[in-house]
């Protein structure tokens, strides 16, 4: 069982938070607007609790759950209050056609994170290759990128309690990359596969 903090109130922090529960993990939810907070934690039902914005995180595992823009400010406003945890970005720094990233250098929204998040913290992208509907109600391969050994376990180990398959695609510079597959994804809902009802993963060949 791992504990897990969510900063963010919206459709993602709601869905992990949801299959979290289900996998037997805790689930303390943290938002700006601590009632829409409460009303999350709520909603997950037992095993949820609310967190106070801006406070250390009960949870060893750290998803942060906001718009990409909103990521790395947080994280930075957090500051030491994250000493010691293992923060995951979900987001998609789409531009506004949603065919390209919005950052034009070689980097990651998860990058700009590891800079300004306290030494001692672990940072991982993972999530941001599955549409959230699908995160929901499917089984989806789940790939994470970090630095840190231990933290890529731990995030494994709760990908793993979601019923997911968790693949490891190297370091932390693969964030970029990662965030390159969100955009394939997008560009495959809109063409090839003409819908959002499928995710990225791995087939392997039979032994």
């Amino acid at each position: 069982m791992s504990s897990i903090s969510i900063i963010g109130t919206g459709n993602m922090a709601r869905t992990i938070g949801a299959r979290a529960l289900a996998g037997g993990n805790t689930v303390e939810v943290m938002g700006r607007d601590h009632s829409k907070a409460a009303n999350l934690a709520k909603t997950l039902g037992d095993g949820a609790t609310t967190g106070e914005w801006g406070t250390a995180p009960a949870g060893d595992i750290v998803i942060v759950a906001l718009l990409y823009d909103g990521v790395v400010p947080v994280v930075a406003q957090y500051g030491d209050a994250l000493a010691g945890k293992v923060v995951v970005d979900i987001s998609n720094p789409f531009n506004s056609t949603f065919d390209g990233l919005a950052h034009r250098e070689e980097t990651s929204v998860a990058q700009e994170v590891a800079k300004v998040a306290p030494a001692d913290a672990s940072v991982v992208k993972a999530f941001n290759t599955v549409f959230r509907h699908v995160l929901e109600k499917g089984r989806p391969d789940v790939f994470i990128a970090g630095d840190s050994a231990r933290a890529k376990a731990s995030v494994g180990t709760f990908v793993e309690s979601l019923g997911l398959r968790p693949l490891d695609v190297g370091g932390l510079k693969m964030a970029h990359w990662l965030e390159g597959a969100g955009v394939v994804t997008v560009g495959l809902a809109n063409n090839g596969v003409g819908n959002l009802d499928f995710a990225l993963g791995i087939t392997e060949l039979p032994a």
